[in-house]
């Protein structure tokens, strides 16, 4: 958003320049037609002199920003469905598609044209790594900061996400040695519920009911992941390292590894990193669930820094869990890790689904010179071991596919999950036009961006916190209030229970 305040600050700047400059210049009635040609070719010097910032960034990045000829005099098309009309499809049973949504099969013939249930699958993932923003407490005034707002057993029934048949069995922490674009969300309260460490997401297990819609005990990982994209610029470095001691030709960027695998005696909930708890939660679940005979499945999503959590979690989730169907979706992730890590996930038979919007930059870091484009190049420089390589498959979307949404220069917009979404419940197939009978509701596109037309008279922004969090108490003062005490965070309440 920082990036949206500063452009306008350019622009109004700019108009006051123009305009000012204008009031100096004498109108052409009162110059000479000689001063008038004289004048022409220093207009177009200047005018072939300026550099248009965002064609070049959209140039360097390949962000693919050029518009449709007239695409803002064509009208926003009806809505596919009536304000009073759920926003979801009513449930099917997949359970016949077991091995390609959820098994070891590969998901290559469901995506072009992308198969409806496999969409909905994507989506349900996709708002499950989105309940980790909007289930965190940001607000840096409360003791609470960098917590999850609601207690485990209760966390994605306050979202809403209880008709997706889940529950969560155990909160994921997470604290970082090393320096990362700014994950990591401090109190300024002098009573601080933790200083060093912040909820990083979540593992749930599907119910029966949805056990068997889908064909198998589910158990999710969600990871959370940053909001501002242009924080990567600067603080992605792109250093790579070996996941570890066992793993030596396995490297992965220092930065994403150091947040999975920190921990300190020092710390209340990170005495075990998040790797540890994470993994500790899986093979519970794992171990519980096939002593009772069941067929049981990994899925792992996050978006941005989550995407990238997702693929250590499930390499070493592979490494360590046999046979057990290993699943990533990941929305908006950055590459990872080098050649080595993405051949060793595929020879372990994880599914990787990358879903990424064309013209969000964070999927082209770190590597944008230095990526997998280099290996047509092998028979001539062998194997490069430093070279950073996406992973799986790739779902792909474009902001201009979706009537819905701008056109313009928005880095964070393009960023937004909600974004992703959007587009990925109106993707039909590469060569088709945005599906009319979409029912996801358009409107949370802008819960924390300004992406919609402006036709469409939705506020940007506009999911805000009441009063600032601030209520009337009984005696007519304005107070914070209490959490309820299964929402205060406490180490010794995280103790999964079936």
């Amino acid at each position: 958003m920082a990036l949206s305040s500063s452009s306008a600050i350019r622009h109004q700047s700019f108009s006051l320049f123009a305009t000012t400059h204008s009031s100096l210049v004498p109108p052409a009635s009162h110059r000479t037609a000689a001063a008038i040609v004289e004048a022409a070719p220093l207009r177009e010097r200047r005018a072939s002199s300026l550099i248009n910032i965002p064609a070049t960034l959209s140039s360097l990045l390949h962000l693919h920003l050029e518009r449709k000829p007239d695409d803002r005099s064509v009208g926003l098309p009806p809505p596919a469905v009536g304000r009073n009309n759920p926003t979801v499809s009513p449930k099917e049973d997949i359970s016949s598609l077991f091995p390609e949504i959820h098994g070891y099969a590969d998901w290559s013939p469901l995506l072009n044209p992308l198969h409806p249930w496999l969409r909905r699958e994507i989506i349900k993932y996709g708002e499950f790594a989105q309940a980790t923003y909007d289930a965190f407490d940001f607000n840096p005034l409360s003791e609470f900061c960098g917590s999850c707002l609601y207690g485990r057993h209760r966390l994605l029934d306050k979202l809403g996400l209880a008709r997706n048949g889940y529950r969560v069995s155990k909160n994921v922490y997470a604290m970082s040695h090393v320096e990362l674009p700014r994950w990591l969300e401090r109190s300024l309260h002098a009573d601080a519920w933790c200083t060093e460490s912040n909820w990083m997401g979540y593992v749930a297990v599907s119910d029966d009911a949805e056990s068997r819609r889908i064909g198998c005990r589910d158990i999710v990982v969600a990871w959370r992941g940053t909001i501002a994209p242009t924080e990567w610029f600067e603080d992605v470095q792109g250093k790579l390292e070996p996941f570890g001691e066992a793993h030596a030709d396995v490297k992965v960027e220092h930065g994403f590894l150091g947040v999975y695998t920190s921990k300190s005696d020092r710390t209340r909930y990170n005495k075990t990193s998040a790797s540890e708890q994470v993994m500790e939660e899986i093979k519970r679940l794992v171990s519980h669930y096939r002593q009772r005979g069941e067929e049981v499945s990994l899925t792992i999503t996050g978006h941005s820094l989550g995407g990238a959590l997702a693929l250590l979690n499930a390499y070493e989730s592979a490494s360590t869990i046999p046979d057990l169907p290993i699943s990533v979706i990941s929305f908006g992730g950055p590459r990872v890790g080098n050649v080595a890590f993405g051949e060793k996930l595929k020879e372990m038979n994880v599914k990787v689904l990358r879903v990424v919007v064309k013209q969000d930059m964070v999927p082209k870091m770190p590597g944008i010179l230095f990526n997998e484009g280099l290996k047509r190049f092998e028979h001539v420089t062998g194997t490069l071991e430093w070279v950073y390589t996406h992973v799986g498959l790739e779902l792909g979307l474009d902001v201009r596919s979706s009537p819905y949404l701008k056109h313009g220069l928005d880095v964070a917009g393009f960023h937004n999950l909600e974004t992703y979404l959007h587009l990925v419940d109106g993707f039909l197939s590469s060569d088709k036009e945005f599906r009319g009978n979409a029912r996801r509701d358009v409107a949370l596109v802008n819960k924390a961006s300004g992406m919609l037309r402006d036709e469409l008279h939705i506020p940007p922004c506009w999911v805000q916190m009441a009063n600032k969090g601030m209520e009337c108490n009984a005696y007519g003062r304005w107070v914070k209030p209490a959490r309820e005490p299964e929402d205060i965070p406490s180490p010794y309440r995280e103790e999964a229970q079936l």
